[in-house]
This record gives C-alpha cells, sequence and structure tokens, in this order.
C-alpha cells in the first residue's frame, strides 16, 4: 500500500507512525492479522485489489511480487 498520507501509516505501540507498514496491517505496535502466512495474506489481499478495481490476475501478480519482499515476510 502506497503511504503517501499521514493516516496511511500503521502505528507503533506509543503511537507514532510507522515507516515501514501501513494502517490496514499494522496497529499499536503489532499486525491486525497476527499469525495468517504469507500465502493466506495474498490470497486475502487480491479481493481487497478486486473491490478496488484491480483485475484478479493482476491482483493475484502484484500480491505475489511484492507481499514476499516486505520485512514482515523476509526469513
Amino acid at each position: 500500500m502506497p503511504m503517501s498520507k499521514p493516516h496511511d501509516h500503521g502505528t507503533i505501540a506509543n503511537g507514532s507512525k510507522s515507516q515501514e507498514y501501513c494502517a490496514f496491517c499494522f496497529q499499536d505496535g503489532r499486525f491486525v492479522d497476527d499469525g495468517i502466512t504469507l500465502r493466506e495474506k495474498i490470497e486475502k489481499n487480491i479481493p481487497i485489489a478486486k473491490r478496488m478495481g484491480m483485475q484478479e490476475a493482476k491482483a493475484r501478480e502484484m500480491a505475489e511480487k511484492t507481499l514476499p519482499k516486505l520485512k514482515r515476510w523476509k526469513k
């Protein structure tokens, strides 16, 4: 998710803005969907992107290319 506005950013435990995670994924210093697998997160994000007007194939491609590169999913 692009984080171009302050309200796009998630929050860390002290309430300040996270520079790494968006407001949909990270609130109060923890992941909203803690415990979800990368595969589950990809599948969860596809319908969201579709509701935003993206074609399913493009949404899947973007999720599969982008999500594994995020710090959260790097091993």
